[in-house]
């Protein structure tokens, strides 16, 4: 532990807030929310920990940032915005990859509805996450038949309607729209249908059929055949729409039911929406664990950071209770303005929907399985052929080469490239400047690239190759085994393949084999090494330019490193700096400078 993070720990206060432990690199590794910030972050470093997923963590931790908060509640608020923000990689993060839509209800005298990925505080009605964008649209269709939503982006209101500036567009003239934007509906009519629609978006079916019987039979007794038989119409698709929605329990109350299924670092978890004691929708959101986490520890992260954007019913029923029920059961009241309710059912109706809601969450966690498996058994005939060839217990999906390049023991760097399914996956190349070997020591060189790179592996939990291969003989081979055995990884084929036989060498074996010339396994083998070469050797080239020009330039008096580096990046290169004259040489390093420049080319 360092001195500067030893003094932290030593002034830190007994006030509840939120603390963000942060590595060399100044990246978030864990945000945490604390009823007491000097008793819970000290508790990390005294002790045994808890998980090793917690102990490397710590192991990690350079610098603590805390901020102060009033109460628990602004604390968990400020921990969730942090955690979505800067998305730590020791958190509970169980949003997937992808932005699920939500259904906006905009905040303006003639609201719009539609769907939004982006969720604000900008006044609007969010309803959502879901995930069946079919579903959605398919009650947005029915939402604009049956209360004539206008579909268009016109900011309406009484000065617009009164200067006339907008016209009735074709939604009008065929009965999709009342015509908002000429005054056709007054505006209370028109909020009217709004929260009608609000009511079906919200499960509120039954209640909104009832209430539309009644405006029915006011038509009717008034006369307004026509308005009664628009009604009536209404009305009759929102009871077959009603019919599909399953009664579930006999209370009419609002509440979410949770559910997750995880096997390895698959999950899955279940939503089921009751509303007015109806199941009125079924999500499922599926997401990456990293294994070690307790049930109520993702229960407390996916609650905090589904909710964050959903609607927040009264009662929210999971198998296990969240961690911090009590005062995540005080921030969803706070943002629902309505009291919410916490509950792990035990018997009854509601145990038996837990369960239901379970199954399906296990059902979908099966089907994501089966999903990977189909994905997972398509695999080129060249991996088949090398795994054959080299004799591997899996099929080398994931294949690492390295290689090693300097001139002469000067500006030593090594390349690693990675192919994914036979094919080159850029985005995974990595290049490393060799700083621990003094000299032309190709070994040592090689034995430094392959330690660094998977020592950092197995701090950051990145899942390790099917297959390493170096490029060299018996030597390089020899100083990459020494690497990977020195970090505890024994469980990784590597292989080196020679240039001059193009032979495979194997650990511990005394003689190399030679695959045959025009075997698929021997090509990939040579695309791997040929690929890693290219992007080594370039990245040394570019390493030796850079040292030379700005060498070039620095036995110039007055002119150092960054002026050096400077100039090249105005002028372009060495020759353009000789080349300029005084007057362009000045605009980059000062008078003085570019006369000493041009004095020691001319004298030159």
């Amino acid at each position: 532990m360092n001195k500067t993070l030893e003094a932290k720990l030593r002034d830190l206060p007994a006030d509840p807030g939120v603390y963000q432990f942060k590595n060399a690199a100044g990246s978030t590794l864990y945000v945490g929310k604390a009823k007491s910030l000097r008793n819970r972050v000290r508790s990390y470093f005294t002790g045994e920990q808890p998980s090793p997923r917690v102990a490397l963590m710590v192991r990690q931790v350079v610098d603590v940032d805390v901020v102060v908060t009033d109460n628990e509640i602004e604390a968990l608020a400020l921990e969730n915005n942090l955690i979505k923000a800067n998305k730590p990689k020791y958190n509970v993060n169980l949003k997937d990859d992808k932005s699920y839509p939500f259904v906006k209800v905009t905040d303006e005298p003639y609201p719009r509805i539609f769907p939004t990925r982006v969720v604000r505080r900008d006044g609007g009605k969010y309803f959502g996450p879901y995930t069946d964008v079919r579903s959605m649209r398919a009650a947005l269709r029915t939402i604009t038949k049956l209360f004539r939503i206008r579909s268009c982006k016109l900011a309406i209101d009484a000065e617009s309607i009164e200067k006339k500036k907008h016209k009735v567009c074709l939604d009008y003239h065929i009965d999709k729209c009342d015509g908002p934007c000429e005054g056709l509906i007054s505006r209370e009519d028109y909020n009217r249908l709004v929260g009608q629609a609000v009511r079906m978006l919200r499960g509120r079916t039954d209640d909104l059929i009832a209430e539309l019987n009644e405006e029915m039979h006011a038509a009717a007794e008034t006369t307004d055949y026509e308005r009664a038989a628009k009604l009536r119409d209404t009305i009759s698709q929102l009871e077959s729409v009603s019919e599909r929605q399953k009664v579930v329990v006999d209370q009419r109350v609002d509440r979410d039911v949770l559910a997750i299924a995880r096997e390895d670092r698959d999950a899955v978890c279940a939503v089921f929406c009751v509303r007015a004691g109806k199941l009125v929708a079924k999500k499922d959101f599926r997401f990456k664990a990293r294994g070690d986490e307790e049930p109520a520890e993702i229960y407390a992260a996916f609650v905090k950071q589904f909710y964050d954007g959903a609607e927040i019913p009264h009662e929210i029923y999971a198998e296990a209770e969240p961690d911090d029920a009590e005062t995540i059961a005080e921030w969803l009241s706070e943002r629902a303005g309505h009291a919410v309710r916490l509950h792990t059912p035990q018997r009854g109706d509601q145990a038996r929907l837990a369960r239901m809601c379970k199954q399906n969450a296990i059902l979908q966690l099966k089907e994501l399985q089966l999903q990977k498996m189909k994905k997972d058994d398509y695999a080129p005939y060249t991996l088949s052929a090398l795994q054959r060839d080299l004799r591997l217990k899996r099929l080398p999906r994931s294949i690492e080469c390295f290689d090693v390049s300097t001139l002469q023991g000067t500006d030593t760097v090594a390349g690693l490239v990675v192919f994914e399914n036979g094919k080159p996956k850029k985005s995974r190349y990595r290049k490393f400047i060799i700083r621990d070997t003094v000299g032309q020591d190709d070994f040592a060189s090689m034995n430094e690239a392959v330690k660094r790179r998977y020592k950092r592996a197995i701090e950051e939990e990145e899942p390790l190759p099917d297959l390493i291969m170096v490029d060299g003989g018996k030597g390089q081979l020899s100083a990459a085994v020494k690497a990977l055995t020195k970090l505890g990884i024994d469980d990784v084929p590597i292989v080196g393949l020679a240039k001059r036989l193009e032979e495979v060498f194997f650990p511990g074996a005394s003689e190399p084999s030679i695959l045959p010339r025009t075997s698929s396994s021997l090509k990939l083998l040579q695309q791997l090494r040929d690929e890693a070469h290219r992007f080594a050797i370039t990245f040394h080239r570019k390493r030796r330019e850079k040292r030379t020009f700005a060498t070039e330039l620095t036995e110039i008096k007055g002119v150092g490193n960054k002026t050096a580096d400077r100039l090249l990046k105005e002028m372009g290169s060495v020759r353009a700096v000789k080349d300029a004259n005084v007057e362009a040489l000045a605009g980059v390093v000062g008078e003085k400078r570019a006369r000493a420049i041009k004095e020691h080319f001319q004298g030159s």
